[in-house]
């Protein structure tokens, strides 16, 4: 399952940001254009949104890991994950893995407690890789539409 290559990670900064838009538009695809996708990142950005990238050799975006940094009275200090995507050309090769240890390293030297993330409950492959990656099942997502 891991790449027979070196996976390169990197944070992308405000001028890098339509790099990550093809990876995110395979978990996001109501993303259609990529100027409005680098105006929400811009704006989410303002929020402490970021975003690790994994390249392949290449030096092509593959996987994306969207994320900030919280602090709430639930889990203290934390990274939470808003976005974990990957091209499907790319799956299966360690991708996704790498950006989740990246993550892991950076919640650690921010001194956080833990790392959050939500998944939609039909992404059996992406359930597995959090399971195998040391996660728990901790609590049920609620969302009411207004």
């Amino acid at each position: 399952m891991t790449s027979q290559h070196t996976t390169r990670i990197a944070e992308l900064d405000g001028g890098d940001t339509a790099l990550a838009f093809d990876a995110l538009r395979e978990l996001r695809p109501h993303l259609t254009d990529v100027g409005e996708f680098v105006e929400v990142v811009r704006a989410q950005r303002r929020e402490g949104y970021r975003i690790a990238a994994s390249f392949d050799a290449d030096g092509r975006v593959v996987a994306v890991a969207g994320f900030r940094h919280m602090t709430n009275l639930y889990a203290g200090s934390h990274l939470y994950i808003d976005d974990l995507s990957t091209l499907p050309s790319a799956r299966r090769q360690g991708h996704a893995g790498a950006l989740l240890r990246w993550v892991d390293e950076e919640a650690r030297r921010l001194g956080c407690t833990a790392v959050h993330l939500d998944s939609g409950t039909p992404r059996h492959h992406a359930h597995r890789l959090y399971l195998g990656s040391g996660y728990d099942i901790t609590a049920f997502h609620f969302v009411r539409k207004l």
